[in-house]
Formats: structure tokens, sequence, C-alpha cells
């Protein structure tokens, strides 16, 4: 069951594929969600964001511009990536700030409460624990876990 428009915000630019869900209290603009793919209550996903099919976005995560996801990827509760390592209070932000892209490859797996910084990639079928900060690439199908986030195992 959807819920009533009232309890989402969803702008006009948004491309939502087929048979997408959509839980309340979220915020979307300018992003497009594949098909069959679940977005959980208190999610905001910003412009420039592609979301690919059967993906599932779980409660409380922030997903910045910049960001691409593809196909079947799990994204935990309260996952929050960031598009800017150096973020500024100046005049104006086309003097400081620097959109750094992250993509995230198809079968990825995000653990709640992981931190994905900016110009990262998350290789296919990696999985990313619980809790843990991503600040550089992660090779598919490896394990990564910690402060920052190191190889803990690695696909066999």
């Amino acid at each position: 069951m959807t819920p009533p428009a009232a309890l989402q915000r969803i702008a006009d630019d948004v491309v939502l594929g087929r048979d997408v869900r959509l839980n309340a209290f979220i915020n979307l603009y300018g992003c497009t969600i594949g098909d069959e793919s679940m977005i959980g209550t208190f999610v905001e996903i910003q412009r420039d964001v592609t979301v690919g099919p059967r993906c599932r976005i779980q409660s409380h995560t922030f997903i910045c511009s910049g960001v691409t996801i593809e196909a079947d990827v799990f994204v935990g509760h309260g996952v929050i990536f960031i598009n800017d390592r150096h973020p500024s209070v100046a005049a104006t932000l086309a003097q400081t700030w620097k959109l750094e892209r992250t993509r995230i490859c198809a079968g990825a797996t995000i653990g709640s409460g992981a931190l994905i910084m900016g110009g990262v990639t998350i290789g296919a079928g990696a999985t990313i624990g619980a809790g843990a900060v991503v600040l550089k690439d992660v090779p598919g199908g490896t394990v990564v876990a910690g402060v920052p986030a190191r190889v803990i195992a690695r696909e066999a």
C-alpha cells in the first residue's frame, strides 16, 4: 500500500520505474529510481542520483547528488553518502564546492550506519560492514569493516 501523497515529497522531475515501492516520509527530487526498487521511510534522495532496478534502500538513509547505485544493491538503515570532502561556508559555493561522484556496483551490500565518502567506487558484490567508514575504493567481492574501512575477507 502506497502512503498518501501528503506523507511523501516527490518532485515533478523524479523518474520512477515500474513497481517501485515508496514508503511514507520520503523526500525525492531530480533522481531516477529503477524498476522494482524499494525506498524506506525517512529517506532523502537528491538530484543527480540514479538507483538501479531491484534495489532496497532502508529507512533513515541519505543519498546525496552524484551517487549512482547499480542493480540489486542493498543499502541498510541510516547509511550516509557524502559528496564533498572539504565542505566550506564560502562567499559562493561555486568557489569551493566540488562534487565527488560515487558508484555502488551491482550486487553490493551496505550495512546499517555506514558512511560512504564521495569519490569512491564500491565493487560488484562487495559487502560494507555496519558502521564502516568507507574512505577509498572497495574491490568487488570483498568484505570491509571498521573505521576506516579495511578489507577483512575476499571472495574465494
